[in-house]
């Protein structure tokens, strides 16, 4: 792997200090395709932190996070790219609002946060629960199955000692 790439203009990010990475480097290190980064922003899943003055993508440590979270959601539970972009910004509301937590603003003010984390929150849950019940009963189908060819089998064997 190449070197990684510093920032495109110093100060643009956050922490000027932290490593980016080039397009290629963060396609080899999470498996993913160059094409599927691109189409992950297309479909606005990803925003890579900074580009370079050429245009080229640079990626944080925090994107190829948000990369490997993007692969789990579609191995784990199968998501569509509506449900994952779903699951993603929930995340991202709640590490943005952890992120900017202050004991002293208003009472009012850090409720409705706490409102907006619960919110994000059950969405995420009920996007994993709709998708435990179709996996319990992918599975109920498939036990049906085993089941009819358990009887099926008796059958043949029933048969087979008839004719003996």
């Amino acid at each position: 792997m190449s070197r990684p790439a510093s920032p495109a203009t110093p100060g643009d990010s956050a922490d000027e200090d932290e490593v980016r990475y080039q397009i290629g480097e963060v396609a080899d290190r999470t498996g993913v395709t160059q094409r599927t980064l691109r189409f992950y922003e297309e479909r606005g899943l990803l925003q890579p932190a900074e580009r370079m003055d050429g245009g080229f993508r640079l990626y944080s440590e925090l994107d190829i996070e948000h990369i490997e979270l993007i692969k789990r959601l579609q191995g784990l539970l199968n998501l569509s790219l509506a449900e994952i972009k779903e699951m993603v910004d929930a995340e991202a509301l709640y590490n943005q609002i952890r992120a900017t937590f202050r004991p002293d603003r208003d009472l009012l003010e850090r409720k409705a946060r706490i409102a907006r984390i619960r919110e994000a929150m059950t969405l995420q849950s009920e996007i994993v629960q709709r998708k435990m019940e179709q996996l319990v009963e992918m599975r109920g189908v498939i036990e049906e199955r085993v089941e009819a060819i358990d009887r099926r089998e008796a059958e043949i064997d029933k048969a087979m000692k008839v004719k003996r």
